[in-house]
């Protein structure tokens, strides 16, 4: 039985017509995932983002658009009792000298092409990198 939200929001962070991933190993399973977390209760959408770039990877950022709010029902792959909430914002990272993985979890970083095959595993994911990849191939992101 679904008795909780867990809100997420995730940057796809953007630079040279690539997107940055991470790497990590989660409840026994291998993830290639985009920079982000768990909405804490009394924090702004904008300012989890801000802080889990901190905490996860010694980065500021700069927030340049909303992508995608998650449209349809998903359960959690990893927590049966939780449906999903996810929205993803494009943004560039401020000052790429200080980056730092400080998550543990994190095993690697790397910057994916954005007309590279769309690996991701997570379903929600998918989704958000094939909007992202519409949006590059526009006039409006042809100097990211």
């Amino acid at each position: 039985m679904i008795n909780k939200t867990n809100v997420r929001i995730y940057a796809c962070a953007v630079k040279d017509r690539s997107v940055l991933v991470l790497h990590e190993e989660y409840a026994g399973e291998h993830l290639m995932k985009f920079p982000g977390g768990g909405l804490e209760y009394g924090e702004g959408v904008l300012d989890c983002l801000h802080r889990e770039f901190e905490e996860e990877l010694n980065a500021k950022i700069r927030i340049i658009e909303h992508l995608y709010t998650q449209e349809n029902f998903e359960v959690s792959r990893f927590r049966e009792n939780e449906q999903l909430l996810t929205i993803y914002y494009i943004v560039e990272i401020v000052d790429e000298t200080d980056f730092l993985i400080l998550d543990p979890c994190i095993e690697k970083v790397e910057w994916l092409p954005i007309d590279s095959e769309n690996i991701f595993p997570l379903p929600i994911d998918r989704i958000a990198f094939e909007k992202l990849r519409e949006k590059m191939t526009s006039n409006h992101f042809l100097t990211l």
